[in-house]
């Protein structure tokens, strides 16, 4: 069966066993602090597995595309991958290992039809009922191995799910293992391949210890990839004499036939150069899917994603270049190949591939240009080094870190030159790196704090804010504040899923403490029973407002959700003191309420307006909802010009005026997308999902799913006017924008600065450019004016009266003159005229230009010999008005700070002179 077959038949299987298939999670987790990319296909259900969320079923079933940054070394070989499929099965308290071992035995044997004798499973340490189970399933003991915590232990990091896992290994035989017999699937060989992982999901780690999870849960993931190959290995065209790899398969195929195309060489035929189109194909392949998703593309820059996204293509553009011999552009040319490869059971590549193409091929283009860049400053790099020494770790991080230069490259080039490489001090330089992002991100913290209020507050907080700003309820829990990052709340942690290593040491920075009482002026969580507060989501800020009790009252300053079903309050307590047990009234501001809502109804209505002006490939990537502006980012490969944001402007307002109804609907997520409507930015939605329509009859303006809160209709906006269109990184776009009062200021100052302007300029407001334009035309005829102006007095009998001030230093004459100069071009027109007239001598001539100084210095050719340096003596003169500067030795200038210190600057000239002909003589 071909890839798309084997997805299918796998879904279809646990279908039939009671399972709901759902859609796999977007390739960046929404709302998982600990991971910069979905590496697992329970990434999604972790807040099921720890009883922090009800699933929509208690069987599920996904195919989940994954990445992993641990790997991207480690590919070229012909195993590893960064991204790859995750076929999965999950259940959710329901069945456990009674049912699943004997499914999976079922599935490879029965369904897939591999050879049995080919199978061994292998369990945990202790797992008595696994080996009886396996045993039972027919398999012989000799082939059912035990092995402890670094093979058969999974956790899905330093803190989260985890618990003992068992697997099933594919043997190829024994001829392709080194060392013959007794061999086992936990030798590194290559014999045995690893394609079902049964995780038995028991156990919650915080870090240090382990305890039980609310339920004992199935976590099941077997890689499309590794299958398929051992698929491939049996079917009967293969040479069983051939160990097979991923790349063999029909997945990779296409993309190593389009490289052995545009190199003009054969896979299979060189170590090197096979190795070299295995990463080309494996990273192109990645990062079509990375900036082709449909939901969160990763577009590649500097920071966290995008830079594992940057660093895969310039990767394999390298090895494209270097290895291959590639020169023309290849990254184009092999998205195309995945997109039509994959597409089948992948439609989103179709359709954001014209999205993908713009943005990788101006992004290798810039490789091209930093590889260049990268070569010249390891020359410079080399050219200091002593034969047979290393290149020093901190300057081949240097070339990694700032111009995107792969080791690899360092390390051939400096071969080249009979240099070696610092390995070990690279590698410090990286984990230095690794401990700021690490010190930066805190993701444990933030999961292991997202315990404790779950701990604290047993009962999902009742969200009532759409129906009312005040309400009474209770105070379920308080904490103290803890410490934000910049960002306003913890960074992601870079650590990838791994089902080895017990996690302890993770951290526990910024966990706060439980309290139960807090008084004036200290700051606190407080968790509530039911609650009118909107908690930070989708882009929009959290409510403001105050949580008045019998004794005391606390001023609400932010509201985010927490540990996926809590709302907690962070603020101030203003007077009195707040108690857990109190009853109290929970009141929003609704000046900051109403302004927010104005601002997130217009971010839809400029979200559909500018899809139809610049396009359907117009995708959300961002937000910013605050009540006094709103920031847009979007997906778009060029700057939105005058006259679109113009049409943009115009159609949202269009719709402001005629006040359509603003609606809400809850329906499933499936029949939510069928209808069109629109689900980005990396929001996490359940199975039942909130519709925000604008003119809920069709055709609708716009359709998105949003859990945000909206005005009723679009004329409560008042007025949109856009304050800035900008862009944000590689084929992302920005846009700022103001509502209702705020549009309103913005207006009106504007309108207040051209009166003014028009006042000053003498003019009226619709003669005001024509009046610029005259202006700027008669200042021009002026500077033309001047210039000729300075020229004639850079003339013979003017320089002449100069250098007659001259005084002769040990038989050299010397000028140190200060003269009036509108500029510098002036500045050098008089230095031009001067030298010409000057047979013989040294001048450093100053002028204040635009409140500065600025020094020019020349030297005539018959005393370069006797040691006088135009640019060492400006640089010296410069620095005594706090400047400096530099140049030829016959012509150089300089600039200062001071102004007032020009004549002192001047004054030390003669003796520098004689101090250069002093030195020179010596």
């Amino acid at each position: 069966m071909d890839a798309h077959e084997l997805r299918e038949t796998f879904l279809r299987f646990f279908e039939e066993r009671g399972h709901r298939r759902l859609p796999g999670a977007p390739i960046v987790p929404p709302g998982d602090p600990t991971l910069l990319f979905t590496s697992a296909g329970m990434v999604q259900f972790k807040p099921y597995f720890l009883g922090q969320s009800k699933p929509p079923h208690s069987r599920l079933t996904t195919v989940q595309k994954c990445f992993r940054t641990s790997d991207i070394e480690s590919v070229g070989d012909t195993s590893h991958l960064t991204f790859f499929e995750m076929l999965g099965n999950f259940s959710v308290g329901d069945y456990f290992k009674a049912e699943v071992i004997p499914w999976a035995w079922e599935f490879v044997t029965k369904v897939l039809k591999l050879d049995a004798g080919r199978l061994w499973p292998a369990v945990y340490l202790d797992d008595d009922e696994s080996y009886e189970l396996w045993r039972q399933a027919g398999v012989p003991e000799g082939r059912i191995r035990r092995y402890g915590e670094e093979h058969n232990y999974w956790f899905s990091g330093a803190v989260g799910p985890c618990g003992p896992c068992s697997e099933i290994y594919y043997d190829f035989g024994e001829q392709f293992c080194p060392s013959g017999e007794g061999c086992e699937p936990s030798h590194d060989c290559g014999r045995f391949l690893e394609i079902w992982n049964l995780v038995f999901m028991s156990f919650y780690c915080d870090g240090e210890k382990r305890t039980p999870l609310p339920s004992r849960n199935i976590d099941t993931g077997s890689g499309l990839e590794r299958v398929a190959s051992v698929l491939l290995f049996e079917s009967p065209e293969w040479d069983r004499s051939r160990l097979p790899s991923v790349y063999d398969t029909e997945l990779f195929r296409p993309i190593i036939a389009k490289i052995e195309e545009l190199c003009g060489k054969r896979y299979g035929d060189n170590d090197a150069t096979d190795r070299a189109m295995r990463i080309v194909a494996e990273h192109a392949r990645a990062v079509t899917f990375l900036v082709g998703d449909e939901r969160t593309p990763v577009v590649p820059s500097n920071e966290e994603r995008g830079y594992v996204a940057r660093r895969l293509l310039r990767r394999a553009v390298y090895f494209a270049r270097r290895q291959l011999g590639i020169e023309q552009p290849v990254m184009t040319e092999l998205a195309q190949v995945v997109i039509e490869t994959m597409a089948e059971s992948h439609p989103e590549l179709e359709r954001t591939r014209a999205f993908v193409l713009d943005i990788l091929e101006p992004e290798e283009r810039r490789f091209d240009e930093t590889l260049s860049r990268g070569v010249e400053l390891l020359d410079e790099v080399l050219s200091r080094q002593q034969p047979g020494e290393r290149l020093c770790g901190a300057d081949v991080f240097l070339l990694h870190d700032t111009y995107g230069f792969p080791i690899e490259l360092t390390r051939e080039i400096a071969a080249e030159h009979g240099f070696t490489v610092d390995e070990a001090g690279f590698e410090q330089e990286m984990e230095r790196q690794r401990e700021r992002a690490r010190a930066h991100a805190g993701g444990a913290g933030e999961v292991a704090a997202d315990a404790l209020y779950a701990s604290l507050a047993p009962e999902a907080t009742l969200f009532l804010g759409y129906e009312t700003l005040e309400a009474q309820s209770k105070v379920v829990a308080l904490v103290s504040a803890r410490p934000t990052s910049a960002s306003g709340r913890a960074g992601r942690d870079v650590q990838a899923e791994t089902k080895s290593g017990t996690g302890a040491g993770a951290q526990q920075a910024g966990v706060p403490a439980p309290l139960q009482i807090a008084e004036a002026p200290a700051e606190v969580e407080v968790f509530i029973a039911e609650t009118p507060f909107y908690p930070e989501g989708g882009g929009q800020v959290g409510d403001r407002g105050e949580i008045a009790g019998p004794h005391g009252r606390l001023v609400v300053e932010d509201t985010r959700r927490v540990a996926e079903r809590l709302i907690v309050h962070r603020g101030r307590v203003s007077e009195g003191r707040i108690a857990v047990g109190d009853e109290v009234t929970a009141r929003v501001d609704p000046q900051h309420r109403a302004d927010t809502m104005r601002n997130h109804t217009a971010t839809h209505l400029l979200h559909a307006a500018l899809r139809q002006v610049l396009g359907a490939h117009v995708r959300q990537a961002g937000s910013l909802v605050a009540p006094d502006h709103l920031r847009f980012d979007f997906t778009h490969t060029e700057a939105v010009t005058a006259e679109q944001l113009a049409e943009v402007e115009s159609l949202v307002n269009e719709k402001v005026r005629q006040d359509l109804a603003v609606q809400t609907r809850t329906t499933s997520f499936d029949e939510a997308l069928s209808g069109g409507a629109l689900a980005f930015f990396g929001d996490k939605y359940g199975e039942e999902v909130r519709v925000v329509e604008v003119n809920s009859v069709v055709p609708r303006f716009s359709a998105e799913l949003c859990g945000g809160t909206h005005c009723h209709h679009t004329g409560e906006i008042g007025m949109v006017v856009i304050t800035g269109e900008s862009s944000i990184g590689s084929g992302m776009r920005r846009i700022e924008a103001l509502t209702g009062r705020g549009a309103e200021d913005y207006v009106r100052r504007q309108r207040r600065d051209v009166d003014e302007i028009a006042r000053r300029l003498g003019a009226p407001r619709d003669a005001l450019a024509a009046k610029v334009e005259a202006l700027l035309a008669e200042a021009d005829a002026l500077r033309k004016r001047i210039e000729k102006m300075e020229r004639s007095l850079a003339s013979a009998p003017a320089t002449g009266r100069l250098l007659e001030s001259a005084e002769s230093v040990d038989g050299v004459a010397v000028l140190a003159a200060r003269v009036e100069a509108t500029s510098v071009d002036a500045l050098r027109y008089v230095a031009d005229a001067l030298r010409k007239e000057m047979a013989s001598g040294v001048a450093v001539l100053a002028a204040e230009v635009e409140g500065a100084p600025q020094f020019i210095a020349i030297v005539s050719q018959d005393l370069l010999g006797r040691g006088v340096h135009a640019g060492k003596l400006v640089k010296l003169v410069a620095s005594l008005a706090g400047g400096g500067g530099g140049g030829r030795p016959d012509m150089a200038q300089g600039g200062g700070k001071d102004a007032a210190k020009i004549d002192e600057a001047l004054a030390a000239v003669p003796d520098a002179v004689r101090h250069m002909l002093g030195a020179g003589r010596g």
